[in-house]
């Protein structure tokens, strides 16, 4: 009936060329260059200065993030919760149709 199709392999049909034989070469070593020059120390003082205005920006930032990821978990939950319902209510209403429509046959 259905059979696979197999693939088949052509044989090479031209001339196979002989692996190229590698000679090595000598190596020489390099002139050394002049040393690194010293790397200055890091300062120690911070970079990022938290002054009152930034501290209040970050706290602003922070609380606005929070209140949107929440509303936005609590609106999915919401419609989950909605979505639930309405489907138990829509099994109730069919099962009291095919209930009805049993008895009076």
């Amino acid at each position: 009936m259905l059979r696979p199709k197999i693939p088949t392999n052509p044989t090479p049909n031209g001339h196979l060329t002989p692996p190229v034989v590698v000679e090595p070469t000598a190596v020489v070593p390099s002139v050394p260059g002049p040393p690194p020059a010293p790397v200055a120390p890091a300062p120690t003082r911070p970079t990022v200065q938290l002054t009152p205005g930034t501290a209040l920006a970050l706290v602003g930032g922070g609380t606005a993030v929070v209140l949107v990821v929440g509303a936005v978990l609590v609106s999915m939950l919401l419609a989950v919760a909605i979505t639930g319902a309405s489907v138990a209510v829509c099994a109730l209403v069919i099962r009291s149709l095919v209930h009805a429509n049993a008895k009076r046959r």
